[in-house]
């Protein structure tokens, strides 16, 4: 992959990565880049978690989610919305109470006494339910929740996150592969838009930025990250 040949990919609605911006959720930081859990070295780091504390702006999130999917999908179409431990958790449950539906929550791992249980709440069998978490990078996680859902009787094909890296183009394919769409408000071709907009950094580590999106795998590797999809 050499840089430029990674296509933009846009969210569904740009006024969320404006809102991100606006409450200090993106981080920058090209000099000391991020190191994510799978290994992957960043010069960019998104925290959707800060949503939780800003009333006004998650509801636009939320409204912005159930018009997306009420037109993509339909909410007849879905019987009950997931949390994905952790950080989904939230958001399924302001969209469960949105749209009047059953809520659950995936663990990532059985809690290891009790029920020994990895999905908590009430579904039939056979129940289509929507995945929610807060954000997708290469889609990992989501093929786990989807899995542990799929195993305890649900009907797993669609995935809702805030915001999606929208880089690694192999995360779709793998997702979809696997039975599993992603619908998505933001993605950082979103943000590095606003933030150049809006002159939120330092234009030298806005450039750092479009290079790492251009091209993920070669600017990790670059700067002792992970170095292969």
């Amino acid at each position: 992959m050499t840089e430029g040949s990674n296509p933009p990919v846009l969210g569904a609605d740009p006024e969320t990565a404006r809102l991100l911006l606006r409450i200090g959720a993106v981080g920058v930081r090209p000099a000391e880049p991020f190191r994510f859990t799978s290994g992957w070295a960043s010069p960019v780091y998104i925290d959707c978690r800060r949503l939780i504390s800003y009333p006004r702006e998650r509801r636009h999130v939320i409204d912005g989610a159930v018009d997306l999917l009420s037109e993509r999908l339909g909410w007849e179409t879905i019987d009950a919305v997931a949390g994905g431990e952790t950080a989904g958790i939230p958001y399924a449950a302001w969209l469960a109470e949105a749209t009047g539906k059953p809520m659950l929550y995936v663990r990532k791992q059985a809690k290891g006494f009790g029920r020994n249980a990895r999905i908590e709440g009430a579904w039939a069998d056979g129940a289509r339910v929507l995945l929610v978490e807060d954000l997708a990078t290469d889609g990992a996680s989501k093929l786990g929740f989807a899995t542990a859902l799929r195993d305890g009787s649900c009907r797993v094909s669609e995935a809702f996150v805030v915001f999606y890296y929208g880089i690694f183009p192999e995360a779709q394919a793998t997702l979809a592969a696997a039975g599993l769409n992603l619908h998505f408000l933001a993605t950082w071709w979103d943000v590095l838009a606003a933030a150049e907009a809006a002159a939120a950094f330092p234009a030298a580590e806005l450039a750092e930025v479009r290079a790492f999106l251009a091209d993920p795998v070669s600017w990790s590797a670059a700067h002792g990250g992970r170095a292969a999809p």
